[in-house]
């Protein structure tokens, strides 16, 4: 071993350990974010003592974070991000001035100097990007209201993040003798410099030269053309002063609208996921457990009271936003935890004078001990909090309450429910729309349909919604439980409804069939029959051919699925009669070929060259 470089070595140990503690952490519920950690804490210095190079470390794996934000950046327009200036230095500005006025006034109240509660409340404003938006991809929040308006706030950050170290300085001992104008003055001129060039060059110079890249038909070039863009603007604007992240999120929002949009999310996407998790690691590694063990009383205070100050502020800007209800105890925690930011300043910090390296130490500690506890919150509020919302009377909308008597009940307004809904009405048969999530029934309603904000798997909505007197029930929902749990609820109690549901997928198609519900259609089947046959059709055969070939398909895979259905439990059997079904349709398919040569031999689709020769 000790002729084995030290970067091998370090990397068979981060990598062993994320392996090992990842999928425990999945498995006991915790996520991905607990795992890390703990992976982090595990191998670190105050564990085993695998790794002690932490900042090191930590400095490399930032650069997770700068690529997330690429991403981010490329799934934003121009347009949609111009449409966010409102929340990003509205709210934004309104979190961060709030959260630094209320942390810096309860330090002042506490004996803290003046100059040392300013920084620490202004450090702790900042949250962390890298948590608050893996959480919200977890759970798909990026889409919804409240997933922009926690988005909003946290970009806002990043750009309040650079005043807030150019302050640090000024408030440092010994500087009143200085003139710093002149410096500051240069500062901002090189920093607007540096945005303009991003901007102007993403817009004349970076989608030529990925066109041109491209014409080589080198993939791996392509990849490290898009890794050497995010590391050279990253450079950029570090060496600037800048936050790295930003400046990826600005190459990310020019790029939204090219071409290779989808190609650079595809390259860039495996090393994002790798470097977070290895951001995570060391942010557990980094942990000073020496700090904890020798003041646990004050670390304990700080990250209580600066995690209640912060979430009250921001609790409080969740309702002057009008977030739906269930979403604001998520988007306080996301908010509230100290972020990677604070790092960088209580450092500075101490580089200033501002305050002892002790001082950075403890509320370094505090902020890490806050990202720690985030997930563990999240957590929390997912198995106790969020349920009352589900199945409590409290909403953000008023829940269905008059009784209703159309004659078709439909379950779930998304794709699928949309396209059933609009045929129905268009034929003039009323419809009555059940639809758990607050934001879809609002974008329904300002588009003029009538939705009815309720949880179809509750019993008292589905008797108000008139399943009693209905005669149709359409299971339109995307949650395959929550599927199944209405159709257990009609069967028991509304004996009278004739049932027609979407299938996800096949194993979702053999559950509803064992609770006898016959009309089940699978969501991606006519619409991949229809394409085979478009296939077809550009591949030589005549349409009528194409047409027949695909119900000939359609009827003998429905006939499939029902001699499937018995087995599909017994998987040797299951296999079997597949097995045996795609011989019986091939055979079928080629007698139905040569009948066609026979009707006509000179048929383009018979020519010598043809691959059914």
């Amino acid at each position: 071993m000790e002729h084995t470089p030290a970067w091998l070595i370090n990397s068979f140990i981060y990598l062993s350990a994320a392996v090992i503690a990842v999928p425990l952490s999945k498995a006991l519920g915790l996520g991905t974010i607990i795992g890390y950690l703990a992976a982090g804490m595990a191998i670190g210095p105050w564990g085993l003592g695998l790794v002690t190079n932490v900042q090191d470390i930590l400095h490399f794996a930032e650069f997770g974070v700068v690529l997330m934000l690429f991403l981010v950046g490329l799934e934003l327009e121009p347009r949609r991000l111009w449409n966010l200036r409102r929340p990003i230095f509205g709210w934004g500005s309104l979190q961060v001035l709030g959260c630094a006025a209320a942390l810096t006034a309860a330090a002042v109240a506490f004996g803290v100097e003046w100059r040392i509660a300013l920084v620490a409340g202004l450090g702790l404003a900042l949250s962390s990007t890298a948590i608050a938006l893996q959480v919200m991809d977890d759970r798909n929040m990026l889409p919804t209201s409240s997933g922009q308006a926690a988005f909003a706030v946290l970009l806002f950050q990043d750009v309040a993040a650079i005043p807030i170290l150019a302050l640090v300085p000024l408030l440092g001992v010994g500087l009143a003798s200085t003139d710093p104008s002149t410096s500051h003055g240069l500062e901002i001129a090189r920093v607007l410099l540096v945005i303009a060039a991003i901007v102007l060059g993403g817009r004349l110079l970076l989608r030529p030269l990925f066109r041109w890249i491209a014409r080589s038909h080198t993939p791996e070039i392509f990849t490290a053309a898009s890794l050497l863009l995010v590391v050279g603007i990253a450079a950029l604007m570090q060496l600037v002063g800048l936050s790295m992240a930003l400046g990826a999120f600005l190459a990310g929002v020019l790029l939204a609208e090219s071409e290779y949009r989808r190609e650079l999310e595809t390259d860039i996407e495996p090393f994002k996921g790798l470097l977070l998790g290895l951001f995570f690691i060391a942010v557990g590694m980094s942990i000073d457990f020496g700090v904890l063990i020798a003041s646990p009383g004050q670390m304990a205070a700080i990250v209580l009271g600066f995690l209640l100050l912060k979430g009250a502020v921001i609790y409080a800007l969740s309702r002057a936003m009008k977030l739906p209800l269930q979403d604001r105890a998520v988007f306080t925690l996301l908010l509230a935890q100290g972020g990677e930011f604070a790092f960088v300043v209580f450092q500075a910090a101490a580089g200033a004078s501002v305050f002892t390296p002790q001082t950075a130490s403890l509320l370094i500690g505090a902020v890490t001990v806050s990202m720690l506890l985030s997930p563990l919150l999240l957590l929390a509020v997912d198995k106790w909090l969020l349920p009352r919302f589900a199945n409590g009377p409290t909403t953000t909308l008023e829940e269905i309450s008059e009784p209703q008597e159309a004659p078709v009940l439909i379950a779930g307004f998304g794709r699928y429910g949309q396209i059933v809904t609009r045929m129905l009405l268009a034929e003039g048969f009323p419809c009555t729309v059940l639809e758990h999530d607050s934001d879809m029934v609002e974008v329904a309603r300002n588009f003029g349909n009538q939705v009815f904000y309720g949880d179809a798997t509750r019993l008292d909505l589905l008797r108000t919604a008139g399943a009693a007197q209905a005669r149709v029930l359409v299971v339109a929902v995307d949650d395959v439980e929550q599927s199944l749990k209405i159709v257990d609820l009609a069967h028991a109690h509304f004996p009278n409804l004739e049932i027609v549901a979407r299938a996800r997928d096949v194993t979702h198609w053999n559950k509803l069939r064992d609770r006898n519900v016959m009309l089940v259609q699978r969501e991606l089947f006519e619409s991949s029959l229809r394409s085979a046959r478009s296939v077809l059709e550009l591949l030589g055969h005549s349409a009528h051919d194409a047409d027949t070939s695909a119900r000939r398909f359609r009827k003998h895979n429905l006939e499939l699925f029902e001699k499937m259905h018995p087995h599909y439990q017994d998987r040797a059997k299951l296999i079997a009669v597949v097995k045996e079904g795609r011989q019986q349709l091939e055979q079928q398919m080629a007698q139905e070929r040569l009948e066609r040569k026979r009707r006509s031999p000179a048929s383009p689709e018979v020519a010598p060259t043809d691959a059914t020769r």
